[in-house]
């Protein structure tokens, strides 16, 4: 059975209905995530509307119409697509995925669109957000020591702004807090620590007294 829009929702809340003529409705939202174009360059987006069909994301960097489009975003993991149209600060994309994706992304919708109204539990998944404090320490594993700044963080991971770049795999410590270097990115390198933590402890062992 599909969980697409159509899904019916609680009493009092957004009904997201399917479209016949923009095959799904576009719903409102703010998500967080990062992207890759053809040259497989990574940059930060936020998505502001979305549906099982497609999305417009707010990017720093504009791609071609036609061009393929990698993302993986907070509640969605990966999606994948071709840019339809450049919009103002960014530009549209056409999804171009499962089945099982689109009901995914249409179950998400539909929680986003009404977990204010109804008061729904936060989702699982860990939400990006920018700490207070960005700059911190990073040692690497000769010893040595770098000040870095944090471009975003979640539970599970972070965004680092640095001219250093570890190998792929690195053990390395953020702050207090021990990590793995999953992958580069533009302008850095992407982390996830070896343990989760509550985000005020996250937010007192990501930094140090040095760099506050």
């Amino acid at each position: 059975m599909s969980a697409g829009l159509a899904t019916a929702a609680p009493e009092g809340s957004k009904s997201l209905q399917v479209t016949d003529r923009r095959r799904h409705q576009r719903v409102q939202v703010n998500i967080l995530g990062r992207f890759m174009l053809e040259d497989r360059r990574e940059y930060p987006c936020q998505v502001i509307d979305m549906s099982p069909g497609g999305m417009a994301m707010i990017t720093p960097v504009s791609g071609k119409v036609g061009e393929r489009v990698v993302a993986y975003l907070d509640h969605l993991s990966r999606v994948e697509g071709r840019i339809s149209r450049l919009i103002d600060g960014g530009f549209a994309v056409e999804l171009r995925n499962t089945v099982r994706k689109r009901d995914k992304i249409a179950n998400v919708l539909t929680w986003l669109a009404n977990r204010d109204e109804l008061n729904l539990p936060e989702d699982r998944r860990h939400d990006r957000f920018v700490p207070k404090n960005q700059m911190t320490k990073m040692i690497l594993p000769d010893g040595t020591e770098h000040v870095c700044r944090i471009f975003d963080v979640s539970l599970s991971g972070a965004a680092i702004a640095t001219d250093i770049l570890p190998e792929m795999g690195d053990q390395i410590t953020l702050g207090k807090m021990r990590a793995r270097v999953v992958r580069q990115i533009e302008g850095g390198i992407a982390v996830e620590f070896a343990a989760v933590q509550s985000r005020e402890l996250l937010e007192h062992h990501i930094t140090t007294p040095e760099s506050k």
